[in-house]
């Protein structure tokens, strides 16, 4: 089910499924750890002797207010005569997750309606030794395990504090779950539960005859009971409407920080553009993790999560917020990917939010030879996005410190990572974390690292490091062409796998060739990069009614069973941006840069209402699947639309310089 609705703070964050019920709780890291298994919170209402929980009777619509991360969530539910309107948020500042819900009575007549909340933590990932309790002294309820503390409270406009409630062991075998009592319309008031403990509290409103009536609803966050207690005391002190409202203005002012011109670009690309910057920030941990996704639902695909750190999406990530005017936010993932190096210079698969190792999913074997378990694209990007950051940023006194401890370090590892004879990188593990070779995207990242490298020691001095580096680059360039390049299909082939003097070539086609042009080391209109792009659009754009592009032919990752045989696999919206990403770097006038426009309205026609993006697609229906958002989606989406605005609006000022502007503007590209 995906997560249509993250709110967060880079201390806390909460994800929301469609049938709009709390899902991941993550605290106090950003995917790290999550306390609640994926299991729902339920939430619903009891009116005339009836209980309905947020499901399918309810007409939904899940968004938020624009340029914000409050929720803007409308349900209605026509045969209890009920609509709700609710809003969420996660303070700026607190490490407070706060819901209003209004409540709209639909009838002629007065009626009570109570509202059910149940939280079904497993505090640090498992049931095991949780605690649950009423606390009288801020009449609330706690859970705590160790130095993790959640406090549920609430309030209406008649009284505060937790009323209505119960404390008891998680549903079992020959045992009720705590939502079933709370579908009879009371809760038993008990006090305590330990072990596998979960609890539910309610709230009585009086909503008037064709009228309404609102409560409030929040969980603090903290390592132990006093942070919770005082976080409590700040929301009912500065109220719960004034902390949403001053997140609300914080949020609006952050995003709208930056004088953009969008040129010719739709409404509906802009506010993508806009919830993709907010959305980016909510997958960001405030010491440095740019994490990938953190959707629990993808743990039940295969025992693992995307709530990781990975080179690659993080240098995507760092880069296009730079770009957009955002280099503060990625400042600590800079200082977390030089403190997590490793003394060889390159960076392993993933890492856990709070620097350490994470699983590894390559072996350190490969037909029988010790080899090292990476991505080198990883590492190379990293040098890649930081030389972006400085273009944009120009600040001189924050790269100097990563000078020796990241750039060379890197640079280094680079250039002595290679085969003696063909120049080319060593093999490794391609982008997709599924073949071991040499991959004409992971040669193009260490090209475009290096490069990266010697213009940083340029900018320090240091002329004979430029040139070494320079020179590699040249190098890997040299045995790229000649090596990779399939001279039968008229195109770079996706990897090579080292035989005799050279290479036996991958034929498949993969998207990630586009790298070879949006990394820079081939002119867009280069023939082989023409034919190489041609191929691509032939073979993996989607012939069904979704359309777009999918990764590589015979892609099988999350291919539903009711997908049609004949199609390349699911569509990405990577995939489709790279193609956009391709047309704007080709384009010489205006109209061809507008063939970019259809990629970046594909990608709107199948977001999520709320704005958010998944990592893929249904082919057929285009229901979202995989991990919901996926961060590298949406920091896409924000790079695509830079390159598109950076272009037109190039061509905007070389126009005007040699004709009129009422001449441009009667053409209908101003105005």
């Amino acid at each position: 089910m995906p997560k249509n609705i993250p709110v967060g703070n880079g201390n806390l964050l909460l994800n929301f499924d469609s049938d709009y019920q709390i899902r991941d709780v993550y605290f106090p890291y950003i995917g790290q750890e999550h306390h609640s298994k994926g299991d729902p919170f339920r939430f619903g209402v009891w009116v005339d002797g009836r209980c309905s929980w947020t499901g399918p009777e309810w007409d939904k619509s899940l968004k938020y207010y624009n340029n914000t991360l409050v929720t803007d969530v409308f349900l209605r539910n026509e045969s209890l005569g009920l609509e709700l309107r609710c809003h969420d948020v996660v303070d700026m500042e607190l490490n407070v997750y706060i819901k209003e819900i209004e409540v709209i009575n639909l009838q002629g007549n007065e009626r009570q309606v109570r509202l059910f909340f149940c939280q079904d933590f497993y505090l640090c990932g498992y049931d095991i030794g949780d605690t649950a309790y009423f606390d009288p002294r801020t009449h609330s309820i706690i859970h705590y395990k160790a130095n993790r503390y959640f406090l549920i409270n609430c309030c209406n406009s008649e009284e505060e504090g937790v009323n209505h409630y119960a404390c008891c062991r998680k549903e079992s075998s020959g045992r009720e779950g705590i939502w079933h009592s709370a579908e009879r319309g009371l809760l038993n008031g008990n006090q305590i539960s330990w072990g596998a403990a979960d609890s539910a509290i309610g709230i009585w409103l009086d909503v008037p005859p064709k009228g309404k009536a609102a409560a409030h609803y929040w969980i603090a966050a903290g390592t132990n009971y006093s942070e919770v207690s005082q976080l409590n005391r700040k929301v009912l002190e500065k109220t719960p409407d004034e902390l949403m409202k001053r997140t609300s203005d914080y949020w609006r002012a952050w995003v709208t920080k930056e004088s953009r011109s969008f040129g010719d670009l739709p409404g509906s690309v802009i506010n993508i553009y806009n919830r993709s910057l907010l959305i980016i920030r909510t997958q960001i941990d405030n010491r440095g993790a740019i994490i990938a996704a953190n959707d629990s639902d993808i743990v039940h695909f295969g025992g693992d999560t995307y709530s990781y750190m990975w080179g690659r999406d993080g240098a995507f990530v760092a880069a296009a917020l730079a770009k957009a005017g955002y280099t503060h936010v990625c400042m600590k993932f800079f200082n977390f990917c030089a403190r997590v190096l490793s003394e060889e210079g390159y960076l392993y698969q993933h890492y856990n939010p709070d620097g350490s190792l994470a699983s590894n999913w390559h072996p350190w074997l490969v037909e029988g030879k010790e080899v090292l378990p990476i991505q080198e694209d990883s590492t190379a990007l990293i040098l890649w996005a930081l030389w972006i950051h400085y273009e944009s940023s120009k600040d001189i006194e924050f790269i100097r410190p990563f000078y020796d401890t990241l750039i060379k370090k890197s640079a280094d590892f680079m250039v002595n990572h290679r085969d003696p004879d063909t120049k080319l990188p060593i093999p490794c593990y391609d982008l997709w974390e599924e073949r071991f070779g040499v991959h004409t995207y992971t040669v193009a990242s260490v090209i475009a690292g290096l490069r990266a490298a010697a213009n940083f020691a340029r900018l320090f001095l240091d002329t004979s490091l430029a040139e070494k580096y320079d020179k590699t680059a040249e190098e890997i360039k040299g045995g790229l062409t000649k090596h990779l390049y399939h001279t039968g299909l008229k195109r770079y082939a996706r990897s090579g796998y080292r035989k005799g003097k050279g290479y036996e070539l991958d034929e498949v086609i993969d998207v990630s060739l586009s790298a070879l042009a949006f990394l820079g080391v081939l002119p867009p209109r280069d023939s082989r990069m023409i034919q190489t792009m041609e191929a691509i659009h032939q073979q993996l754009w989607l012939k069904t009614p979704v359309e777009g592009c999918a990764r590589y032919q015979d892609d099988v990752y999350h291919r539903p069973n009711d997908s049609p045989e004949d199609i390349p696999g699911n569509p990405w919206f990577i995939s489709t941006l790279w193609l956009a990403e391709y047309y704007i770097a080709r384009a010489e006038s205006l109209h061809e840069l507008r063939e970019a426009i259809p990629y970046l309205e594909w990608c709107t026609k199948n977001a999520l209402p709320s704005g958010v993006l998944a990592e893929q697609v249904h082919p057929v229906n285009g229901a979202p699947l995989s991990v919901s958002p996926l961060t590298w989606s949406h920091s896409s989406f924000v790079w695509t639309v830079q390159l598109y605005t950076d272009k037109f609006n190039s061509f905007v000022v070389n126009k005007t310089s040699s004709c009129n502007l009422e001449d441009y503007k009667t053409e209908g590209i101003m105005g």
